[in-house]
């Protein structure tokens, strides 16, 4: 490069020639990737504030209709929800080793894992869209044909309805506010889950082209700099499915419940 540089041209024009990943508005392929990460940062910076108005907003309704929450969180199927984390916590350790392979420059190895992301991503969303059938089949969907009747009837207690069978017309009213609070739950959860799921889908077809990248040989140990702004996207949208899985699943179970 210096000898080149010697003859008219310089560093710069040079490094630009010699790496063609880098953009001509950067003076080097460190700086390039400091900005890359930069930039994917302030983007999370922004989901975190979009997640947490409804992760807010759930907690608030939670505090206030405390027996509908939990009766209705009940009603979510428990290994459903553990079965998509786990798939989840080995995504995004295939996207951790992907990374590493690609600094190692084993490019074989490298797009293996990659695939073995999209293939953990398309099994969440499958799950998930179980899930959400066997919803809409209890009439769970927050629409007008939602019923809470199973979760009246299975939790009588709790909502404090054995105390109100000699007073029908409290009875009743007792009933209409449970339908009310518990559809709030299910809106924040078809919400959340809904988003997070559009985020999966986002991300099973960034990993798609980034693994055509990584098929092509683009990524090398010197420069891998998309591979690792979409780890970190994966990694994020991993983590808000750690926060809305107990917050959802777990917070209002009891032993026996």
């Amino acid at each position: 490069m210096s000898d080149r540089a010697g003859i008219g041209e310089t560093p710069l024009a040079v490094e630009h020639e010699e790496r063609p990943e880098l953009r001509h508005h950067f003076a080097d392929v460190e700086q390039q990737r400091n900005a890359a990460t930069l930039g994917m940062w302030w983007f999370l910076g922004t989901e975190i504030m979009f997640f947490g108005g409804m992760f807010c907003a759930y907690l608030v309704y939670r505090r206030w209709y405390f027996p509908e929450f939990a009766a209705s969180s009940r009603s979510l199927d428990l290994i459903v929800g553990t079965l998509n984390t786990a798939v989840l916590i080995c995504s995004s350790l295939t996207v951790a080793m992907s990374v590493r392979a690609a600094q190692l420059g084993r490019r074989t190895l490298q797009v293996k894992l990659l695939l073995a992301t999209i293939f953990f991503g398309l099994v969440f969303l499958g799950v998930k869209a179980y899930e959400w059938n066997n919803k809409y089949k209890e009439h769970h969907i927050p629409t007008f044909s939602f019923s809470a009747n199973d979760l009246i009837k299975e939790n009588q207690k709790l909502f404090g309805l054995d105390q109100l069978q000699n007073d029908p017309a409290k009875l009743q009213e007792r009933k209409a506010e449970i339908q009310r609070r518990s559809q709030i739950f299910f809106s924040l959860y078809f919400a959340l889950t809904g988003m997070h799921a559009i985020h999966m889908v986002i991300g099973v077809g960034l990993f798609g082209v980034i693994t055509w990248m990584a098929y092509k040989g683009r990524f090398t140990p010197e420069y891998h700099t998309p591979l690792e702004i979409a780890g970190l996207y994966w990694h994020f949208v991993d983590i808000v499915w750690i926060y809305l899985f107990p917050l959802l699943y777990l917070i209002d179970r009891r032993p026996g419940a």
